[in-house]
C-alpha cells in the first residue's frame, strides 16, 4: 500500500516528528512505500538519512521562502504560524496526483498547522488522518482558518492525540466532538524495561529540567523565578537545563539579573538521555502547553521522580504524591508548592522512582510508532 506523510514541523526536525518517523519505518519494514514530505527539510539531518537507507523516499515541499517571509515565520509562535509559501500546496496536490495513496498522514506539530493540507486532502476526496502533537487552550484556530479545522477534522478517517487533556482543548475550540479519535504515545529513547541505579550520593540535590529553551511552551522563567526565592537559594539545590532554542539568551540574561550562577548550568543537548538520569535526582518541569512531555516519560521509565507543571497530558501520566509532584497550575507559587512537597519527601525519591517506572510501564506501550503503523493499514483498507 502506498502512505504519504506530511510533517508540518516548522524546524527540520524536531521531537514530534518521532512518532510518525517510527511508523514510517514499520511501514516501509513491512513492505509499504512510504513517501515524506516535509515543510522545514534538512537531506542532512541523521532521521532524514536513516529514512531514506530504510527505502522511505523523503524530500521537502518547498525550496527556501523569500527573507522576508521567512522573518515572518519567525516572529510568529510555532502554533500561529498560518503562513505557507504559495507553492506548497500546489506541489502537495502535485504529488497526491502523481503518487496517489492509499492514505496521507497529516502529521503536526500542534493541532492547527497542518490544516491546510488536511483540507486540501478533504476537497481533494483523498482519504488522511490528523496527528496533533500539542494543544494550547489560549490558541484557538485563526478567525479566517477556524471552519477549514472544522470540516477538516470532521473529515480525518482518524484524529491522534498524545494526551485526552489536546484531544479535549482541540474538540472545545472546534466546537466538535470528534467520532474517531485515538489518543497514542509518542517514541522514548531510554530502556523500556529496568529503571537506572540511583545516582551516586551528593551533599546536592541535581534537578534536570529537559525541555526545548522556549518560555511560551516550556516556561522555565517560571522555574527561575521560584529557585530565586530565598528559602531555595539557601538550600543545596543544583538545576541542569537541558535543550536548545531561541529564548536561551533570554534565559541566560535573567538567571543572571537573578544572580542564580551557582545553582543553574546550562547543559544544552545531550545525545544520550540515559546520561542524565545516571547523574540527576528528580525532573522539574515549568511548561505552560505541553501534548505529553517525552522528557516526562523517560524520567519515569529510568526511575525518576517528576515535579511538574499540569500542562498537556502531565497529570495523566503523573500522579501527584505517588509518582512525583503535580503543581496545582504553570505559576511561580504553584511550583513552589510542588517542590515543597517534594523537598519534604527527598528520602523517599528512590522509592518514588520506582513506582513511576512502573506506573510508566502500564500506559507507554514499548513501541508506539509500531503500534501507529499497524492501525494506519487498517485504515488505508477500509
Amino acid at each position: 500500500m502506498r502512505f504519504s506523510i506530511l510533517s508540518t514541523c516548522i524546524i527540520p526536525w524536531g521531537g514530534s516528528e518521532e512518532l510518525w518517523a517510527e511508523a514510517a519505518l514499520a511501514l516501509q519494514a513491512a513492505g509499504h512505500q512510504v513517501t515524506i514530505l516535509k515543510t522545514a527539510f534538512d537531506a542532512q539531518h541523521p532521521r532524514i538519512q536513516q529514512l531514506r537507507a530504510a527505502g522511505c523516499a523523503v524530500s521537502g515541499l518547498q525550496s527556501s521562502p523569500p527573507l522576508a517571509k521567512r522573518l515572518l515565520n519567525r516572529a510568529l509562535p510555532a502554533h500561529r504560524q498560518w503562513t505557507l509559501v504559495e507553492n506548497q500546496l500546489t506541489r502537495f496536490g502535485q504529488h497526491l496526483r502523481q503518487q496517489s495513496p492509499h492514505l496521507v498522514v497529516v502529521a503536526q506539530g500542534s493541532n492547527f498547522d497542518g490544516i491546510a493540507f488536511a483540507d486540501f486532502c478533504r476537497r481533494a476526496g483523498q482519504p488522511f488522518v490528523l496527528v496533533s502533537q500539542k494543544a494550547a487552550e489560549i490558541f484557538f484556530p485563526p478567525v479566517p482558518q477556524r471552519e477549514a479545522a472544522r470540516l477538516a477534522y470532521h473529515a480525518a478517517r482518524h484524529c491522534y492525540f498524545v494526551s485526552q487533556h489536546n484531544l479535549a482543548v482541540t474538540q472545545h475550540q472546534l466546537g466538535l466532538a470528534l467520532a474517531h479519535t485515538s489518543v497514542v504515545a509518542n517514541p522514548f529513547n531510554v530502556p523500556y524495561e529496568g529503571e537506572l541505579p540511583w545516582p551516586a550520593a551528593s551533599a546536592v540535590v541535581r534537578l534536570a529540567c529537559v525541555a526545548r529553551l522556549e518560555v511560551v511552551d516550556k516556561g522555565q522563567d517560571i522555574l527561575l523565578q521560584v529557585l530565586a526565592l530565598p528559602k531555595w537559594r539557601q538550600r543545596p539545590v543544583h538545576v541542569s537545563f537541558f535543550g536548545s532554542g531561541g529564548d536561551e539568551p533570554a534565559l541566560r540574561d535573567m538567571a543572571a539579573l537573578l544572580d542564580l550562577a551557582d545553582c543553574v548550568t546550562w547543559a544544552g543537548q545531550v545525545p544520550d538521555i540515559t546520561a542524565v538520569w545516571a547523574s540527576h535526582h528528580a525532573l522539574v518541569l515549568s511548561s505552560r502547553y505541553e501534548g505529553l512531555p517525552l522528557a516526562l516519560v523517560e524520567a519515569m521509565l529510568c526511575g525518576r521522580p517528576a515535579i511538574a507543571t499540569p500542562a498537556g497530558g502531565v497529570a495523566e501520566l503523573l500522579s501527584d504524591n505517588v509518582t512525583g509532584f503535580v503543581a496545582a497550575a504553570a505559576t511561580v507559587p504553584a511550583l513552589d508548592e510542588a517542590l515543597e512537597r517534594a523537598w519534604a519527601r527527598h528520602a523517599d525519591w528512590p522509592a518514588i522512582g520506582q513506582r513511576a517506572a512502573a506506573h510508566a510501564r502500564t500506559h507507554i506501550p514499548p513501541r508506539p510508532g509500531h503500534l501507529l503503523s499497524q492501525h494506519l493499514v487498517q485504515l488505508a483498507e477500509k
